[in-house]
């Protein structure tokens, strides 16, 4: 069986010159595809103008781009538009935008992998299989399709990343990674990294880590319970990263990072929405400077916790 030619788009710099020079191409060449992959996302090997003919047609003969496909696309009456992308497998992913008309702003949800292996109580994704990862490729694919619709309906740019979709960021570390430096880049999207964050259910080492490789880009922690107990009947990944664990990380990684830290957490009803449960909340604010987002249950079929009430929310 012939195997299939790979994504162009895994290449990273050094490799795509050295493969270039190994077709006696001059390797500034090398740059012109890079502008053109992430820059300017062509998803033709043949739209490459400045490349010569010759060029293209061995490039063609190697390698090929699989860019996602958009399959379906959901307007809700607040203005959120959710999108369902097919990638090159069959596999399928989903990414949301969130406009905040009044302030400007402009956010784009990224999955970074197909399904997630944490099985979190609460998520619909945690009840399917994790398939595999994403690529950075597909990860960029996501913001950059929906950018457009958002300048097709808004009128505007995206104004912020969060990677806060499908899967957990931090066990796709190498390719997250590479997305953001990729969105960021002058040669791909250009984004400030201030205007991406990082959601994780807790991986202490990667946050440390996510500290020191791309210090300005902020971390959304999946906090949702104030202890140990609670937190792990919910979250089993908690049972190796607990909540001491996490802090020590979170406050490494508030001095090593100039980016924001801030929790999320969902208000179950009867389960973490106590006052009890807000002061104990409350002690885990005062070791750094946090956000809390206090997010409102969306209920899902066949699980058994439903969204707090909003007195008792307010309270």
């Amino acid at each position: 069986m012939d195997q299939k030619p790979i994504d162009l788009r895994t290449l990273d710099i050094n490799a795509l010159t050295s493969i270039l020079q190994g077709l006696n191409v001059k390797a500034f060449r090398a740059k012109q595809i890079r502008e053109w992959l992430w820059k300017k996302g062509v998803t033709d090997i043949d739209r490459m103008t400045n490349l010569s003919k010759a060029l293209r047609t061995e490039l063609k003969q190697h390698f090929r781009i699989y860019p996602i496909v958009l399959n379906l696309q959901q307007q809700s009456k607040d203005g959120t538009i959710k999108f369902r992308f097919e990638l090159h497998d069959g596999l399928e992913i989903e990414s949301v935008l969130i406009p905040v008309v009044k302030d400007h702003r402009y956010t784009i949800c990224v999955s970074s992998q197909v399904g997630c292996s944490l099985s979190c109580a609460f998520c619909a994704t945690g009840k399917m299989q994790r398939m595999r990862n994403l690529d950075a490729a597909e990860i960029y694919d996501q913001i950059r399709l929906v950018g457009q619709v958002c300048k097709e309906v808004y009128g505007q740019p995206i104004t912020n990343i969060v990677y806060m979709g499908m899967g957990e960021p931090l066990l796709n570390y190498r390719q997250v990674l590479r997305s953001i430096r990729i969105v960021c880049s002058a040669w791909g999207l250009h984004m400030a990294a201030r205007r991406i964050t990082v959601s994780t259910a807790g991986i202490a080492k990667m946050i440390r880590k996510l500290a020191d490789d791309a210090p300005r880009v902020h971390i959304a922690l999946s906090l949702h319970a104030p202890d140990d107990v609670k937190r792990s009947r919910i979250m089993a990944i908690n049972e190796q990263n607990n909540i001491g664990v996490l802090m020590e990380a979170l406050h490494y990684f508030s001095q090593h990072s100039k980016a924001k830290i801030s929790y999320e957490y969902i208000a179950l009803r009867g389960f973490n929405d106590s006052p009890e449960d807000a002061r104990a909340l409350a002690k885990l604010c005062k070791a750094f400077s946090v956000h809390v987002n206090i997010i409102e249950y969306n209920s899902v079929p066949g699980i058994d916790f439903s969204a707090t009430h909003t007195k008792e929310l307010e309270e």
